[in-house]
């Protein structure tokens, strides 16, 4: 059986305000394929639906999505991506 990665995470309300969606929006990591095209797909996501969900863990429920669909890219990809993931989460205050 595989475990949640989620499980165990503390769930805490986000302060969505206009400096945070606007941090959001101008984000734009140096990505390319793959990783390029989901993390747009996610910063999409999170710019339309984290205003009416504005949880740590629902947030953290996306980035958990777009990581399980570039796990087949290479390590490097991979590194990028999840740093990229992580200087996204600093911007709306789920890191």
């Amino acid at each position: 059986m595989v475990r949640d990665p989620l499980r165990d995470v503390a769930d805490a309300p986000l302060f969505i305000v206009p400096r945070v969606l606007e941090g959001l929006r101008g984000y734009r990591p140096r990505l390319e394929g793959l990783a390029a095209a989901e993390f747009e797909h996610l910063r999409g996501r999170l710019l339309e639906g984290i205003e009416g969900h504005p949880t740590r863990f629902w947030v953290l429920k996306q980035v958990q999505k777009s990581r399980e669909a570039v796990e087949g890219e290479d390590i490097s990809a991979r590194k990028q991506f999840n740093a990229a993931l992580e200087a996204l989460l600093t911007i709306v205050g789920a890191s």
